[in-house]
């Protein structure tokens, strides 16, 4: 379990036992229930302590950073440097359910022969076990392209099916726009193939691209116009390299803290349109052993939100990082149970697909 880079604040060595417990508990009540804690709270709850002790040290907490006041006299919630040393020194990490497991096993292996469909159900997995959404980024290809065609499926939809050299079969729906004809397909495919024929798509896709001008002298418009959705279709559209699947967003409106800061859930989801930025977060994971956590401010990208980021790579039978699989949600996530849940995920999707 690793993090990134943080500036060095306060370490559990230096907190004596009392402030290490009431830290806790301070913390596992937030995480627990999304209100402030108080120190009448802790003193009922089993710190053998009177209310003004309690409130001393929670106020040393405070400004140690490790506290925060949302509002006065309301008890404490940790800042995100609070929950970081929490998460690195005094989480107990539980054990995916047995239940638990039979269901990530039995949905993951029955979409285990098609990629494309066990990314989609690890991420929708994710999102209802774990209660954020869940999210996965899809694996730069870079085996050569050994056969591209385009099949009619209707008369305004296509399959485009992508063969690469590893044996690998990428299908992706594409829609048609009135007019096209078999002839433009075919003329597509015969288009692509020429060019990207044991080449990846990294390599050949800016080349296409630019040849596309020149090429609609050769290729009727309704032909060109489909080799520029094919090459989106794989790319992820709007020039990007990499896919990012997000399904349950529902569930990051679920959370009674969120709701009551709409600002806080509109920042939430502007977060999830900053693609490439989240893309680039999750690449950070092939630098990590095992599950990274980011949470809030640890980010540019979630500081205003106030967002944590749970996630681990899925590899291929050789140990190779393929991509990035795991959950976002608010900074009150149940660390507890959603660590190993997506750690457990990310290694079953790396066996289903290296089946």
């Amino acid at each position: 379990m690793t993090s990134p880079l943080l500036s060095p604040g306060p370490s559990l060595g230096e907190l004596d036992e009392r402030a290490r417990e009431i830290f806790r508990r301070v913390v596992e009540g937030y995480l627990e229930t999304g209100e402030p804690v108080g120190s009448r709270t802790l003193s009922k709850g089993g710190v053998h302590l009177s209310p003004a002790s309690i409130r001393n040290t929670m106020q040393d907490l405070t400004q140690l950073g490790l506290l925060g006041a949302p509002h006065v006299s309301a008890g404490r919630v940790p800042t995100h440097a609070g929950l970081r040393l929490f998460v690195d020194g005094l989480l107990e990490v539980g054990d995916v359910a047995e239940e638990d497991r039979r269901n990530i096993e039995a949905r993951l292996s029955a979409k285990g022969h098609n990629f494309e469909e066990a990314l989609n159900e690890a991420s929708a997995i994710l999102s209802g076990l774990a209660g954020g959404a869940g999210i996965v980024v899809t694996p730069v290809r870079d085996a050569g392209v050994k056969h591209v065609e385009f099949v009619a499926l209707s008369a305004d939809q296509a399959l485009a099916v992508m063969v690469f050299e590893d044996g690998v079969v990428e299908n992706r729906l594409m829609r048609l726009a009135a007019g096209v004809t078999p002839s433009s397909l075919q003329e597509a495919s015969n288009f692509m193939n020429a060019r990207l024929r044991g080449r990846t798509l990294g390599e050949a896709g800016l080349e296409i691209r630019s040849e596309l001008e020149a090429a609609r002298r050769q290729l009727n418009e309704t032909a060109a116009r489909l080799v520029e959705d094919g090459m989106a279709a794989w790319g992820g559209g709007d020039g990007a390299a990499r896919a990012l699947i997000v399904r349950g967003r529902a569930n990051l409106l679920a959370d009674r803290e969120t709701l009551d800061d709409l600002e806080r859930v509109r920042m939430l989801f502007d977060d999830l349109e900053q693609k490439e930025q989240l893309i680039g977060l999750l690449d950070d994971v092939r630098d990590a052993q095992g599950v990274r956590i980011y949470i809030g401010a640890e980010t540019r990208l979630f500081s205003l939100s106030g967002s944590a980021v749970i996630a681990a790579p899925y590899m291929t039978g050789r140990q190779k990082v393929l991509g990035a699989i795991g959950v976002i949600g608010p900074a009150r996530l149940n660390y507890a149970r959603v660590i190993p849940l997506v750690d457990y995920t990310a290694r079953v999707l790396s066996q289903v697909t290296n089946a």
